[in-house]
Protein backbone atom coordinates (compact mmCIF):
# COMPACT_ATOMS: atom_id res chain seq x y z
CA UNK A 1 0.00 0.00 0.00
CA UNK A 2 1.13 3.61 -0.53
CA UNK A 3 1.99 6.49 1.68
CA UNK A 4 -1.60 7.27 2.53
CA UNK A 5 -1.70 4.41 5.03
CA UNK A 6 1.98 3.88 5.82
CA UNK A 7 2.96 6.75 8.13
CA UNK A 8 1.26 9.18 10.50
CA UNK A 9 1.99 12.51 12.16
CA UNK A 10 0.64 12.50 15.73
CA UNK A 11 0.35 15.91 17.37
CA UNK A 12 -0.40 17.20 20.82
CA UNK A 13 -2.83 20.12 20.63
CA UNK A 14 -2.14 22.80 23.22
CA UNK A 15 1.25 24.38 22.59
CA UNK A 16 1.87 22.39 19.42
CA UNK A 17 -1.12 23.19 17.21
CA UNK A 18 -2.34 26.20 19.17
CA UNK A 19 -0.16 28.92 20.62
CA UNK A 20 0.29 28.73 24.36
CA UNK A 21 -1.51 31.11 26.65
CA UNK A 22 1.94 32.47 27.52
CA UNK A 23 2.34 33.75 23.96
CA UNK A 24 -1.02 35.50 23.80
CA UNK A 25 -1.02 37.60 26.98
CA UNK A 26 -1.66 40.78 24.98
CA UNK A 27 -4.78 39.26 23.42
CA UNK A 28 -5.90 37.90 26.79
CA UNK A 29 -5.43 41.24 28.55
CA UNK A 30 -7.43 42.98 25.84
CA UNK A 31 -10.21 40.39 26.06
CA UNK A 32 -10.38 40.74 29.84
CA UNK A 33 -10.02 44.54 29.94
CA UNK A 34 -6.72 44.33 31.82
CA UNK A 35 -3.86 46.76 31.47
CA UNK A 36 -0.99 45.60 29.24
CA UNK A 37 1.62 43.74 31.26
CA UNK A 38 -0.81 42.55 33.95
CA UNK A 39 -0.28 38.86 33.16
CA UNK A 40 3.33 38.10 33.98
CA UNK A 41 3.51 34.28 34.12
CA UNK A 42 5.55 33.09 31.16
CA UNK A 43 6.13 29.36 31.66
CA UNK A 44 8.76 28.03 29.26
CA UNK A 45 9.50 31.54 27.96
CA UNK A 46 10.79 32.67 31.36
CA UNK A 47 10.88 29.67 33.73
CA UNK A 48 13.10 31.51 36.19
CA UNK A 49 10.22 33.86 37.00
CA UNK A 50 7.51 31.19 37.09
CA UNK A 51 7.90 28.99 40.15
CA UNK A 52 4.70 26.96 39.62
CA UNK A 53 5.88 26.14 36.08
CA UNK A 54 9.19 24.88 37.46
CA UNK A 55 7.29 22.80 40.01
CA UNK A 56 5.21 21.29 37.23
CA UNK A 57 8.29 20.47 35.17
CA UNK A 58 9.82 18.81 38.23
CA UNK A 59 6.74 16.62 38.66
CA UNK A 60 5.75 18.27 41.94
CA UNK A 61 2.36 19.32 40.52
CA UNK A 62 0.46 18.22 37.42
CA UNK A 63 -0.17 20.32 34.33
CA UNK A 64 -3.83 20.53 35.31
CA UNK A 65 -2.76 21.79 38.75
CA UNK A 66 -0.70 24.51 37.11
CA UNK A 67 -3.55 25.75 34.94
CA UNK A 68 -6.05 25.54 37.80
CA UNK A 69 -3.79 27.93 39.71
CA UNK A 70 -3.57 30.35 36.78
CA UNK A 71 -7.33 30.10 36.28
CA UNK A 72 -8.00 31.09 39.89
CA UNK A 73 -5.49 33.93 39.80
CA UNK A 74 -6.73 35.37 36.52
CA UNK A 75 -10.37 35.11 37.48
CA UNK A 76 -9.64 37.01 40.69
CA UNK A 77 -8.11 39.85 38.64
CA UNK A 78 -11.45 40.46 36.92
CA UNK A 79 -13.71 39.59 39.85
CA UNK A 80 -14.89 36.31 38.34
CA UNK A 81 -14.85 32.77 39.72
CA UNK A 82 -14.24 30.18 37.04
CA UNK A 83 -14.71 26.53 37.93
CA UNK A 84 -14.19 24.96 34.50
CA UNK A 85 -11.21 25.29 32.18
CA UNK A 86 -13.36 26.18 29.13
CA UNK A 87 -14.57 29.26 31.04
CA UNK A 88 -10.97 30.31 31.59
CA UNK A 89 -9.72 29.56 28.10
CA UNK A 90 -12.86 30.96 26.48
CA UNK A 91 -12.50 34.28 28.28
CA UNK A 92 -8.81 34.56 27.40
CA UNK A 93 -9.11 33.36 23.83
CA UNK A 94 -12.33 35.14 22.89
CA UNK A 95 -14.70 34.03 20.16
CA UNK A 96 -12.11 33.34 17.47
CA UNK A 97 -9.91 30.36 18.43
CA UNK A 98 -8.56 30.22 14.87
CA UNK A 99 -6.60 33.39 15.66
CA UNK A 100 -4.32 31.48 18.04
CA UNK A 101 -3.58 28.49 15.82
CA UNK A 102 0.08 28.35 14.84
CA UNK A 103 0.58 29.11 11.15
CA UNK A 104 3.45 26.61 11.22
CA UNK A 105 0.96 23.96 12.33
CA UNK A 106 -1.35 24.62 9.41
CA UNK A 107 1.57 24.62 6.97
CA UNK A 108 2.82 21.30 8.34
CA UNK A 109 -0.64 19.72 8.26
CA UNK A 110 -1.00 20.73 4.62
CA UNK A 111 2.47 19.40 3.79
CA UNK A 112 1.79 16.08 5.51
CA UNK A 113 -1.49 15.68 3.65
CA UNK A 114 0.15 16.54 0.32
CA UNK A 115 2.72 13.81 0.88
CA UNK A 116 0.08 11.25 1.81
CA UNK A 117 0.77 11.00 5.52
CA UNK A 118 -2.06 10.43 7.95
CA UNK A 119 -2.88 12.78 10.84
CA UNK A 120 -3.81 12.22 14.47
CA UNK A 121 -4.09 14.21 17.69
CA UNK A 122 -3.20 12.80 21.09
CA UNK A 123 -4.26 15.23 23.82
CA UNK A 124 -4.64 15.01 27.56
CA UNK A 125 -7.33 17.66 27.77
CA UNK A 126 -8.54 18.95 24.42
CA UNK A 127 -12.25 19.22 25.24
CA UNK A 128 -11.60 19.59 28.98
CA UNK A 129 -9.71 22.83 28.40
CA UNK A 130 -11.42 24.22 25.32
CA UNK A 131 -15.00 22.94 25.55
CA UNK A 132 -16.93 20.50 23.39
CA UNK A 133 -17.93 23.02 20.74
CA UNK A 134 -14.36 24.19 20.18
CA UNK A 135 -13.65 21.71 17.41
CA UNK A 136 -16.49 23.05 15.28
CA UNK A 137 -14.70 26.42 15.12
CA UNK A 138 -11.57 24.86 13.60
CA UNK A 139 -12.43 23.33 10.21
CA UNK A 140 -8.94 21.88 9.69
CA UNK A 141 -9.59 19.35 12.46
CA UNK A 142 -11.87 17.52 10.04
CA UNK A 143 -8.73 16.54 8.12
CA UNK A 144 -7.49 14.41 11.03
CA UNK A 145 -7.98 10.67 10.80
CA UNK A 146 -8.09 10.25 14.58
CA UNK A 147 -8.41 12.37 17.73
CA UNK A 148 -7.64 10.67 21.04
CA UNK A 149 -8.62 12.90 23.97
CA UNK A 150 -8.04 11.88 27.58
CA UNK A 151 -11.00 14.07 28.52
CA UNK A 152 -12.97 10.96 27.55
CA UNK A 153 -10.50 8.06 27.70
CA UNK A 154 -9.17 8.97 31.13
CA UNK A 155 -5.72 7.76 30.06
CA UNK A 156 -3.18 10.56 30.35
CA UNK A 157 0.14 10.79 28.57
CA UNK A 158 2.79 9.54 29.24
CA UNK A 159 0.87 6.34 30.00
CA UNK A 160 1.82 3.95 27.16
CA UNK A 161 -1.83 2.94 26.85
CA UNK A 162 -2.59 6.40 25.44
CA UNK A 163 -0.17 5.74 22.60
CA UNK A 164 -1.62 2.29 22.03
CA UNK A 165 -5.00 3.96 21.49
CA UNK A 166 -3.40 5.90 18.64
CA UNK A 167 -1.73 2.92 16.99
CA UNK A 168 -4.86 0.82 17.35
CA UNK A 169 -7.07 3.60 16.03
CA UNK A 170 -4.84 4.15 13.01
CA UNK A 171 -4.04 0.44 12.57
CA UNK A 172 -0.36 1.33 12.34
CA UNK A 173 2.71 0.14 14.24
CA UNK A 174 4.28 2.61 16.66
CA UNK A 175 7.41 2.98 14.55
CA UNK A 176 5.28 4.21 11.63
CA UNK A 177 4.16 7.25 13.64
CA UNK A 178 5.96 10.44 14.68
CA UNK A 179 4.70 12.04 17.89
CA UNK A 180 5.16 15.74 18.69
CA UNK A 181 4.62 17.22 22.16
CA UNK A 182 5.87 20.31 23.99
CA UNK A 183 6.01 18.51 27.35
CA UNK A 184 9.16 16.42 27.57
CA UNK A 185 7.71 14.02 30.12
CA UNK A 186 4.98 12.98 27.69
CA UNK A 187 7.63 11.77 25.27
CA UNK A 188 8.54 9.01 27.70
CA UNK A 189 5.36 7.19 26.77
CA UNK A 190 6.20 7.43 23.08
CA UNK A 191 9.68 6.10 23.74
CA UNK A 192 8.29 3.21 25.76
CA UNK A 193 6.11 2.00 22.88
CA UNK A 194 8.80 2.61 20.26
CA UNK A 195 7.25 5.67 18.63
CA UNK A 196 9.67 8.23 17.12
CA UNK A 197 9.11 11.63 18.69
CA UNK A 198 10.03 15.31 18.66
CA UNK A 199 10.19 17.57 21.69
CA UNK A 200 8.37 20.65 20.42
CA UNK A 201 10.14 23.89 21.27
CA UNK A 202 7.43 26.54 21.63
CA UNK A 203 10.07 29.23 21.10
CA UNK A 204 11.04 27.70 17.73
CA UNK A 205 7.90 26.08 16.29
CA UNK A 206 9.14 26.04 12.69
CA UNK A 207 12.27 24.09 13.61
CA UNK A 208 10.27 21.52 15.56
CA UNK A 209 7.82 20.94 12.76
CA UNK A 210 10.66 20.62 10.26
CA UNK A 211 12.20 17.86 12.41
CA UNK A 212 8.89 16.04 12.59
CA UNK A 213 8.43 16.08 8.82
CA UNK A 214 12.02 14.96 8.35
CA UNK A 215 11.42 11.95 10.60
CA UNK A 216 8.28 11.06 8.68
CA UNK A 217 10.08 11.23 5.35
CA UNK A 218 13.01 9.18 6.60
CA UNK A 219 10.72 6.31 7.48
CA UNK A 220 8.78 6.39 4.26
Amino acid sequence: MGKAVSRALVLDFGGVISKTLFETHALSEAALGLAPGTLVWRGPFDPGQDAPWRAMQAGEITERDYWALRMRETGALVGEHWTEFPQFVGRLRGADPAAVIRPEALETIRAAQAEGFRLAILSNELDLFYGRDFRTKLPFLADFDLIVDATYTGILKPDPRAFHLVTEGLALPADACVFVDDQARNLRGAAEVGMPHVHFDVTKPGDSYARALSLLRQGD
